[in-house]
């Protein structure tokens, strides 16, 4: 597909250049989410042009998709290019962190800001019994580390070693985690519990 050299003719130089830094922001997160305070302007910006931004990045193989009832753009590959591979405890807290918004959203109004703690995750992981300790801190910390990147939440407290450290989740989650009902979420748990499970009985064997 040859993209139309003339898409941009007639926007201001400071547009242009904003319509390039957020083509590769999106390229770099994904997601840009109107409930994030650093990223709002540039969700309007993309609702403004998204029709010129959606054929640039066709051109390259990316599909732009906008949720405004979410307030969410997210930038999917149809050909399954350039995927993250999560890790099993990845993949796990983050089900926990779409559970917990499912959970946390029902007791909110629709314009509140879903907000958690580092405890109701630990909480949550160990009353699905996918190992009998909690996720170490490191794992923990990457983790969050990686989907605040992503723009799927926002760590508003530095010390990530306290209980009571609270985390943001942005609607940006219902888009990543696409699932019907938190019934299919804790599916999906459980079959990685299953796998937690058995790599834990692997490694006690090939230790004894």
């Amino acid at each position: 597909m040859a993209i139309d050299m003339n898409l941009l003719d007639g926007m201001l130089q400071r547009d242009k250049d904003n319509f390039v830094r957020i083509c590769n922001r999106l390229l770099g997160t994904c997601f840009l989410c109107k409930g994030n305070i650093t990223a709002r302007s540039d969700y309007y910006f993309v609702l403004k042009h998204k029709a010129e931004m959606a054929e640039y990045l066709s051109v390259l193989g990316y599909r732009l998709e906008i949720n405004e009832e979410y307030g969410v753009v997210q930038l999917t590959n149809p050909l399954n290019f350039n995927r993250l591979n999560l890790k099993l405890y990845e993949s796990v807290i983050l089900l926990i962190l779409r559970v917990l918004f499912d959970e946390k959203k029902r007791e909110l109004s629709a314009a509140d800001e879903v907000i958690i703690n580092l405890g109701d995750i630990h909480e949550k992981f160990m009353s699905l019994k996918i190992r009998d300790r909690l996720i170490d801190k490191t794992t923990m910390r990457n983790a969050l580390s990686l989907f605040k990147r992503f723009q799927l939440i926002e760590i508003l407290d530095r010390n990530l070693d306290n209980e009571d450290s609270r985390i943001l989740i942005f609607d940006s989650i219902l888009m990543a985690v696409r699932v019907e009902d938190i019934k299919q979420a804790y599916d999906r748990l459980e079959i990685y519990r299953k796998g937690a499970k058995a790599n834990e009985d692997t490694d006690e064997s090939e230790a004894d």
